[in-house]
């Protein structure tokens, strides 16, 4: 549930957490004042888990090193042939008399 930021009558604000669905409060739960939502930047997102690439990072240095690879990449030819196979040699039973 997301942390709302409310300011009262007479300038003091207080934080609530309240469902998406939940309609702003219109008076203080605490002293009964009238209160608004104040609009407030946020905390900011926070990802935990796997899951990161190496093109996440704002690092100039692994952008430079990944072009590189790229570059070298390119540069080898790329074989998609599948290697000659010789077919299976069928075995023949001897006939014993």
């Amino acid at each position: 549930m997301p942390t709302y930021e409310y300011k009262r009558e007479d300038g003091t604000t207080f934080e609530i957490r309240q469902s998406i669905k939940d309609e702003p409060l219109e008076k203080c739960p605490d002293t009964g004042q009238k209160v608004k939502r104040v609009i407030s930047g946020g905390g900011g997102v926070v990802y935990k888990g796997d899951g990161w690439y190496v093109t996440d990072y704002k690092d100039s240095d692994r952008k430079e090193k990944a072009k590189a690879e790229k570059k070298s990449d390119k540069k080898e030819p790329k074989t998609d042939k599948k290697p000659d196979s010789k077919p299976a040699k069928e075995k023949t039973k001897a006939k014993s008399s």
